[in-house]
């Protein structure tokens, strides 16, 4: 089983499970949103409070969410080298040699990292609590306006839910391949650059092939079950608000314009 959880369903009853999709992925936009707004320590502080919250109330484990953070650690770390050499304004807080570390790069790092970490929790959430076939339902029908314009909801919803799926499935591939290599002696960590290149080309190919097996895999059932793109379909599903979802809806508002006037007046 694979570690990566970004994309993952949990089937589990709690009150974000229950909650209709077009709520939740409407509320998702709003606390991503909120997160790039410049209201300071104090503002990430409250988004993180309302973020744990969430995740306590859609009964997911800490452990679940960290997972999905981990990957992102490499590129905090990148980030970090790159701002204490591309950064040189504010305090010097260490000096070796002719390297220098200033505040400013320590802070831009930080706001970065809270940034791209809030906004894996608050995706995960989601993703975690909405099974996928209703977040293509929530999102198709968040698309419906732009109908008018002749964008195709249908399958613009459809392609998001399919690549959120495949993810998992893709990581896991490729760790399952990396395991085979590894057990036939290709060592992807050592050696010199043109040995660690061939040793990544011989895990590309295979993970290729693989994807483009699960598509036509894929395409195979969606024709046999007489999927026919842009043609209009019914549904068997009905999505309808309920109060929860209005209060969680009018909660996230209200949040949006507290942040505002926090960055206005604090």
């Amino acid at each position: 089983m694979s570690s990566f959880t970004l994309g993952r369903y949990i089937p589990i009853d709690s009150a974000i499970h229950r909650m209709d999709p077009r709520a939740k992925i409407m509320a998702m936009l709003v606390l991503l949103v909120c997160i790039f707004i410049p209201a300071g320590w104090r503002g990430y502080g409250v988004m993180f409070m309302v973020t744990c919250s969430a995740i306590l109330v859609a009964k997911l484990s800490f452990k679940f969410i960290w997972k999905s953070m981990k990957p992102m650690l490499f590129m905090l770390v990148f980030l970090f080298v790159i701002n204490v050499f591309s950064i040189h304004s504010g305090d010097i807080w260490l000096k070796v040699g002719s390297l220098e570390i200033h505040s400013q790069a320590v802070f831009q790092t930080l706001y970065i990292a809270v940034r791209l970490l809030l906004m894996i929790m608050i995706t995960t959430c989601l993703t975690a609590t909405t099974k996928p076939l209703d977040m293509t339902l929530g999102i198709e029908d968040l698309l419906k306006p732009f109908e008018k314009v002749h964008v195709p909801s249908h399958m613009i919803a459809m392609l998001i839910s399919i690549a959120l799926r495949f993810i998992p499935d893709l990581i896991e591939e490729t760790q399952r391949i990396m395991k085979a290599q590894e057990s036939r002696g290709v060592d992807l960590k050592e050696g010199k650059l043109k040995e660690k290149m061939m040793a990544i080309l011989a895990l590309i190919v295979p993970l290729f092939v693989s994807a483009f097996q699960r598509a036509e895999d894929l395409a195979e059932a969606m024709e046999a079950r007489g999927f026919v793109p842009g043609r209009m379909r019914t549904r068997y599903k009905q999505l309808h608000f309920t109060q929860v979802d209005y209060v969680v809806l009018i909660f996230v508002h209200v949040l949006l314009v507290i942040l505002i006037g926090m960055a206005i007046y604090l």
